[in-house]
């Protein structure tokens, strides 16, 4: 919380991080300076992005300032989701209820698992033979 109508938040999902910053308005929501229908092509992703808004009834009232780095736009996606509950429950505890049942409060820790020496991948192994 930065000062009584300005709010601020991070969200993160995989290795990407959503720095949010919440004001009353109009609700416009603004990511790297553009809006979300540019950034977020797809309307999934839209969806996914808003649906902590959606849940708590609170469309329209307030704008956001978002700047989202790192991973791709999957989880940055999820780390903008993150962050717009992470900071809608820094504005009303009351809404905690709503966002911890939904589990938009709980980040998501699965990150991608290294590569081992001597393997393919992180899991696949070169074929065995005997002979």
């Amino acid at each position: 919380m930065i000062s009584h109508n300005k709010f601020y938040a991070t969200g993160k999902r995989k290795s990407s991080v959503a720095r949010v910053w919440m004001t009353p308005g109009a609700g416009q929501i603004k990511i790297n300076l553009r809006s979300v229908e540019d950034y977020f092509a797809r309307d999934t992703l839209k969806l996914v992005a808003e649906q902590p808004l959606v849940l708590t009834n609170t469309q329209g009232q307030f704008d956001f300032y978002i700047l989202a780095s790192g991973g791709g736009i999957s989880g940055q996606a999820g780390a903008v989701r993150h962050g717009i509950a992470k900071v809608l429950q820094n504005y009303d505890v009351n809404f905690r209820g709503v966002l911890k049942k939904a589990g938009l409060l709980t980040r998501d820790a699965r990150e991608k698992e290294r590569k081992k020496y001597g393997q393919k991948g992180a899991r696949a192994r070169y074929q065995y033979s005997k002979r």
